[in-house]
């Protein structure tokens, strides 16, 4: 990532963390890797859907995207081809699923669903107030990822989550 990348995305994730768009626990995070049958449409799926920037890109000299990495709001992602260049990765269509869900807190959670349905996204629960505090929809995109996305609604205890556990 360039420097000037790097700014703005340190920028980006000052500006979001002190307008309380990402709980403080959430603001430094594991960077997650897909790996995607089609990276480039993938990217542009990304990019249509979720409003994403691609910050750099390597083709594969076989064909492909051997790695790129993209930023949704603050958090940013690697993706690359399942396989380029003998990379000993595997999509989610080849393996029936997946097994990890990606969870980006961002500032309008219904507008981002319906953009991202519009896109080709398969919506598996609509935007909806959570009991933990947040309202969240879960989508899966078309290379077969679950996406969990969040707009924080409220700071709550442990102990006030407890107390709403059963009830949701």
């Amino acid at each position: 990532m360039t420097a000037e990348a790097t700014a703005a995305t340190e920028a980006t994730a000052a500006t979001d963390a002190a307008d309380g768009v990402v709980p403080e626990r959430y603001r430094y995070a594991v960077v997650p890797h897909i790996m995607v049958d089609d990276a480039a449409a993938a990217i542009d799926f990304y990019r249509r859907a979720f409003g994403a920037r691609e910050d750099v890109r390597i083709d594969a000299p076989g064909g492909g995207v051997l790695h790129a990495e993209i930023s949704i709001g603050a958090s940013v992602l690697m993706l690359g081809d399942a396989g380029a260049d003998g990379a000993p990765f595997t999509a989610p269509a080849a393996l029936g699923g997946t097994s990890v869900a990606l969870h980006v807190y961002v500032p309008d959670v219904d507008a981002l669903a319906e953009r991202a349905a519009a896109a080709g996204a398969e919506v598996l629960q609509p935007p909806t107030d959570m009991f933990h505090g947040d309202r969240t929809v879960i989508l899966k995109d078309p290379s077969g990822h679950l996406w969990i996305f969040l707009t924080h609604l409220e700071d709550l205890t442990p102990e006030e989550l407890h107390r709403r556990l059963p009830a949701a």
